[in-house]
């Protein structure tokens, strides 16, 4: 079974019907425990590297934030057997389109 490790946002009040309608565990993590939710704090470290702390969001532009979106999306990683994202989600959309 899959499950959601998500923070405590109200971006997940509907919590129970995303789980049933994606047949997953949903769990929540700890206030201020960041590090419970390691795909994201590893997405963010990734995204650092384009945009460091001590830059400003208020000047990143559209396309800025596609060319990083873009970069990061082709970039083969480790866990999925040094394929890219793009590659992994092609191959799973495929798969359910066939």
């Amino acid at each position: 079974m899959l499950t959601i490790t998500a923070d405590n946002g109200q971006e997940f009040a509907h919590h129970e019907h995303i789980g049933k309608q994606l047949k997953a565990n949903v769990y929540f993590t700890h206030l201020y425990h960041s590090w419970e939710r390691g795909l994201c704090e590893n997405a963010n470290g990734l995204i650092r590297q384009y945009f460091p702390k001590e830059n400003s969001f208020e000047t990143i532009t559209n396309e800025n934030v596609i060319f990083v979106m873009d970069r990061l999306n082709n970039r083969p990683r480790k866990n999925i057997g040094y394929k890219t994202p793009n590659e992994v989600f092609l191959e799973a959309a495929f798969i359910k389109i066939a």
